[in-house]
């Protein structure tokens, strides 16, 4: 694979897998939540980590795979992945939209499972619920967290990307950069927009997600 598309390919990846960090960090931003630099480094880290590691699993099933079925397996893998991004961005607008209008429950923990992961809907909808001590500042410990929650698509796409015989080192590189630059650009723009400003950018991975799914093929 030629050097440029090998490089575009990574960046697309990074930014689609950013777009969730990006999100959250805006959250954090807009209500005055600080985000340190190495609360920074740990987020970008773990689900730089994370995604090489699915890289790694991916490419050694890779090569039990037929030559032909991995580009259709790395298609369908992204493209779900992608059209359950789309629908996650939906989800998250609907909470939001109906969040005052039954408080009672929603002040519950309603969890749902899906792809066998559960997720609290409340945090699921308002990621600044994770500034658990209400300190307005993102703990390395609450970073942790935090990055292990975002980190759980890199599992998957990473997977189905490392069926399309990605560069890893690149990728890794390209992840770091752009989630540590989208985790500071989120914080900033949210701490110079009203408080009450949302931002729902889910669809954007969800997108780009699909048209790397027909890059693979």
């Amino acid at each position: 694979m030629p050097i440029f598309s090998t490089i575009l390919g990574a960046i697309l990846l990074s930014v689609a897998i950013s777009a969730d960090a990006f999100a959250a960090s805006f959250a954090y931003g807009s209500k005055k939540i600080k985000i340190p630099f190495s609360s920074n480094i740990i987020i970008t880290s773990i689900c730089s980590l994370v995604l090489v590691l699915a890289l790694l699993i991916g490419a050694a099933i890779s090569q039990h795979i037929p030559e032909w079925l991995t580009p259709l397996a790395s298609f369908a893998i992204l493209f779900l992945i992608g059209v359950v991004k789309l629908l996650d961005s939906i989800t998250k607008s609907v909470i939001k939209k109906h969040n005052k209008l039954n408080p009672d429950t929603l002040n519950k923990q309603i969890s749902f499972s899906m792809f066998n992961f559960r997720f609290i809907l409340n945090l699921y909808a308002n990621p600044i619920d994770a500034d658990v001590d209400n300190s307005k500042i993102i703990t390395p410990a609450e970073a942790a967290l935090l990055a292990l929650a975002l980190a759980l698509d890199s599992l998957a796409v990473g997977f189905g990307a490392a069926l399309a015989n990605v560069n890893i080192p690149i990728i890794f590189l390209t992840s770091f950069i752009i989630g540590m630059i989208s985790v500071f650009l989120g914080c900033l723009l949210g701490n110079k927009l009203a408080e009450k400003t949302s931002l729902n950018i889910s669809w954007i991975g969800g997108v780009i997600l699909i048209i790397l799914a027909f890059w693979a093929l």
